[in-house]
């Protein structure tokens, strides 16, 4: 479970061979969230109103390499 991008009090992970939609983990020491990489919308999970407004513009301006990255861990 590779660390995409590492924040103060959270990261951002991707699995290996995860099911579809294309998304990252949101992890923290007290919550996680699925976020789909497109649209940056919240598939599962709760994340507290700090890390929303950092986790998810972060994850909407890299949705390339977000995509990039799904492809590679999922083949």
């Amino acid at each position: 479970m590779p660390v995409i991008r590492r924040f103060h009090s959270f990261v951002i992970r991707m699995y290996f061979h995860d099911e579809n939609p294309p998304h990252v983990h949101v992890v923290g020491r007290y919550f996680e969230a699925r976020v789909a990489i497109e649209g940056a919308a919240i598939l599962s999970g709760k994340l507290p109103s700090r890390v929303r407004k950092l986790a998810l513009p972060w994850i909407e301006a890299n949705k390339a390499l977000l995509l990039a990255e799904w492809e590679d861990k999922q083949g």
